[in-house]
């Protein structure tokens, strides 16, 4: 089938566009390459997709309404993985404009694009910040997002929102998708086992927040990728038990629903530091500092429900995972 997926310069993006190509779909990326970080990264990925006969790359802004309108005019799409955003938590501190642009008004010239051109699925990029300030571990699709604490969260709660008001209005299969601290080979340099890699092969001081009790459910690119494809692969329905005196996020009695991808399994931030030493054969030293604003202290996703929809749960261990993605990254920077 033919599919547009937006980002696709992006990390999660040019995975995705490669598994697709593998399986024969025909693949439309959509992307503005902007400069949040390092353009040449972007380029590169773009280069390893653009041998395949199968691939076109449209450079393009999502709020861009003209533009997007266009694209989805022309192009025939069967479904859309909307992976583009402006990505960061504290990013978003300083830049504010810059998420409403891309996350706000692109997604709605996303779901226009959708509604007007038959799209069987859109399939988009949520986050785990939403969940905020919530206590309750693990974080399950069903619990209140209600306490975002980032921008960032809360224009990935938006389109959770938006989603389900075309879901409910015009009959749009969609489905969020909640992706817990993805990490791997290609990865983007404003995360932090990025920039751990780079200072401690640098001989550099590392900074550790909350004074290294933070804990995330670090989640493989490939593990990802497969979850998207499955859901994808799945278009969203109504939830015939859906209960309205007991309204949950996860499901509604329109075609969209919500699901945790996640590893479900939170590691200490401390413990991904030693795995992280390990993999180079370095040791880090470390300056230990407060909280930062926007920041959660935990992550743990509840992959029950994306278990029940599609069989499947990430799997790939982190010493796994980070060692491919030392491997990796002493290849492409030749350190």
């Amino acid at each position: 089938m033919k599919v547009l997926v937006t980002g696709a310069a992006g990390f999660i993006g040019m995975h995705l566009c490669e598994r697709l190509l593998a399986r024969g779909d025909e693949v439309v990326g959509f992307d503005n390459l902007n400069d949040y970080y390092p353009v040449a990264l972007k380029e590169a990925r773009l280069a390893r997709l653009a041998g395949h006969p199968g691939f076109r790359c449209v450079r393009g802004d999502l709020a861009d309404t003209a533009a997007v309108d266009s694209l989805f005019a022309e192009g025939g799409f069967a479904r859309v993985a909307h992976l583009a955003a402006q990505a960061g938590v504290r990013y978003s501190l300083k830049n504010p404009l810059a998420y409403a642009q891309a996350n706000l008004l692109g997604f709605v010239n996303i779901l226009e694009g959708c509604r007007h051109n038959g799209v069987e699925h859109l399939v988009y990029a949520s986050s785990s910040s939403v969940y905020g300030g919530n206590a309750k571990m693990p974080f399950a699709e069903e619990d209140a997002v209600d306490h975002p604490v980032s921008l960032y969260a809360a224009t990935k709660k938006s389109n959770e929102l938006m989603a389900h008001t075309y879901s409910h209005l015009y009959g749009l299969p969609a489905t969020g998708l909640r992706f817990f601290t993805v990490y791997g080979p290609w990865g983007r340099p404003d995360m932090a086992y990025w920039s751990f890699t780079e200072k401690i092969l640098a001989g550099q001081t590392i900074d550790v927040f909350n004074h290294g009790q933070m804990r995330r459910d670090f989640t493989y690119v490939d593990d990802i990728v497969e979850g998207v494809l499955r859901v994808l692969d799945k278009p969203a329905t109504a939830d015939p038990d859906y209960d309205p005196l007991r309204p949950t996020p996860a499901t509604a009695r329109v075609p969209h629903r919500v699901f945790n991808i996640g590893a479900s399994e939170p590691v200490a931030l401390l413990d991904f530091i030693e795995t992280l030493e390990r993999a180079l054969g370095r040791s880090a030293d470390k300056r230990f500092l407060p909280m930062q604003d926007g920041d959660v202290p935990a992550t743990y996703a509840d992959t029950r429900r994306l278990e029940a929809w599609v069989g499947f749960a990430p799997k790939t261990p982190l010493a796994t995972g980070i060692g491919r993605f030392v491997d990796w990254y002493r290849a492409y920077t030749g350190r």
